[in-house]
C-alpha cells in the first residue's frame, strides 16, 4: 500500500474522498485516499482495476440498481483466501467515505456472494455516530433487519429492508425527517448517494469509434463509440470548450489539426473528421491510430461534463452541489508519454476548476510525476 494522500477539505459538493476494500478480490484492509485527480499505478495483477470496480459498484447501488445487476460475477469478487463459514457462505466487503456539508460520512457494505447473492450488512456513520445499521437475521427471508437513528421518543426505528438494494439509497423513502436524528440520517444518506451517483466509468474502444454512427441523443457512452454523434451535437453549443478540445487534438494527434468536424454520410450516418487546414483534405477518425482515438475520447470526456456524458445524476439536486467523477481504467493504454502527459495536464486543469474529478488506473505513472495537482498511489503486486 502507498502512503495516503493529504486529507481533502470538506467541500460544498459531496465528494468521495476514500475507497475501502476491506476484503475484495486481491485486497485486504486496503484504504485509498482520493484527491481531485488520482492515478492508481501498478503492474498487471496489482489490483488497480479492482479499486475502480468497487467504486463503480457503490455508485450503481447508490443509484438504486439491484445487487445482481451491479455484480454480474460476484464470485470473482470474493478473495481467494476467504474461507466459507459453517453454512458455506463467502463474500466480500467494500466501503467509502464521502466528505460534504454533513461532514465525513462513512458507508460500509458486506455482500454475500455464495451460496446466494445478497447484502448481509450495511453501516452508515457520521462523526462516529451510527446512523444506519443492517444485519441478516433470517437466512430464509429476502430481507435484512435495519435500524436507523430517530433520536426522538424512540431512539431508533427498526424495519426490514430488501437484501438486494442499498439501504442508504432507500432511506429518503422511509425516513420522515421530523426529529433531529432523522434529519441527520437524511442529510448523511443524501450526501453519500449524490456523491456516488455522480460517476462516469469510461474505457474508450477505438475499434468501435472507427465506425460511422447514427445521430442519437448525443450522450457519450462509456466506450465512446458514439464520439461523432456527441461532436455533432455539441460543436455549436460552447465555442470555448470546442476550441479547447481542438487545442487538445492538436497536441495529441499527428500532423496539423485546424479543427474537428462531423460529416453526414448519404445514409444519414455520422463520422468525425480532423480538419487539416485550408487546401488539405480532412482525415476521417477511422484512419487515426489507437492512441490518437483514445486521446480524443478522453479529452472529450474531460471537457464536456455531465450534460453530455451518459451518467445518472440526482436530478433533484442542483448542479452546484454535485461533482462528476470519471473512472478511467487503463487511462494510459495505447498512449505515448507525450499524449499521456498532455491528457493528465488537461485533467489537472479541469479538476482544479472543480468541474471533474478523475480516478485513473495506469501501469506506469512516470509521465504524471511532477504535474501539479496529480496524486499518485503506487500499488505493489
Amino acid at each position: 500500500m502507498a502512503a495516503p494522500s493529504p486529507p481533502v477539505a470538506t467541500a460544498v459538493r459531496p465528494t468521495v474522498t476514500e475507497v475501502r476494500l476491506s476484503a475484495f478480490r486481491t485486497h485486504r484492509s486496503a484504504v485509498f485516499r482520493l484527491a481531485p485527480l488520482t492515478l492508481i499505478a501498478g503492474a498487471s495483477g496489482s489490483g488497480k482495476t479492482s479499486v475502480l470496480q468497487a467504486y463503480e459498484a457503490l455508485g450503481g447501488l447508490a443509484g438504486g440498481a439491484p445487487l445482481g445487476e451491479v455484480f454480474a460475477d460476484p464470485e470473482s469478487c470474493v478473495p481467494e483466501w476467504a474461507e466459507a463459514d459453517a453454512q458455506g457462505r463467502r463474500g466480500f466487503r467494500i466501503g467509502c467515505t464521502v466528505d460534504g456539508p454533513a461532514g465525513a460520512v462513512r458507508l460500509d457494505v458486506a455482500v454475500q456472494a455464495e451460496p446466494r447473492l445478497r447484502i448481509v450488512g450495511e453501516r452508515l456513520t457520521c462523526g462516529g455516530r451510527v446512523l444506519l445499521r443492517t444485519a441478516l437475521r433470517d437466512p430464509e427471508r429476502s430481507a435484512v433487519q435495519a435500524e436507523w437513528l430517530t433520536a426522538g421518543s424512540v431512539p431508533v426505528t427498526r424495519a426490514p429492508l430488501p437484501d438486494d438494494r442499498l439501504g442508504t439509497a432507500l432511506l429518503p423513502l422511509r425516513v420522515a425527517g421530523k426529529t433531529e436524528g432523522q434529519l441527520l440520517v437524511l442529510a448523511a444518506a443524501e450526501q453519500a448517494v449524490v456523491a456516488l451517483r455522480s460517476v462516469f466509468a469510461c474505457d474508450p474502444r477505438p475499434w468501435g469509434m472507427r465506425r460511422p454512427v447514427a445521430a442519437d441523443d448525443g450522450r457519450l457512452r462509456r466506450n465512446c463509440e458514439n464520439l461523432a454523434g456527441v461532436l455533432h451535437r455539441t460543436r455549436d453549443q460552447c465555442a470555448r470548450r470546442y476550441a479547447r478540445l481542438t487545442a487538445a487534438a492538436r497536441a495529441g494527434c499527428r500532423g496539423e489539426v485546424a479543427g474537428l468536424a462531423v460529416e453526414q454520410l448519404p445514409d444519414g450516418m455520422l463520422r468525425a473528421l480532423l480538419d487539416r487546414g485550408p487546401g488539405r483534405a480532412a482525415t476521417p477518425v477511422e484512419r487515426l491510430g489507437e492512441g490518437e482515438l483514445r486521446f480524443l475520447a478522453l479529452a472529450l470526456v474531460l471537457l464536456t461534463g455531465p450534460g453530455v456524458l451518459a451518467v445518472d445524476r440526482a436530478a433533484e439536486i442542483p448542479d452546484a452541489y454535485q461533482s462528476l467523477t470519471v473512472l478511467a481504467d487503463g487511462f494510459d493504454r495505447a498512449l505515448d508519454a507525450g499524449q499521456a502527459r498532455e491528457l493528465v495536464s488537461l485533467a489537472a486543469e479541469t479538476a482544479a476548476r472543480g468541474h471533474v474529478r478523475l480516478v485513473g488506473a495506469v501501469c506506469d505513472a512516470s509521465f504524471a510525476r511532477g504535474v501539479e495537482g496529480v496524486s499518485v498511489v503506487d500499488l505493489v503486486p
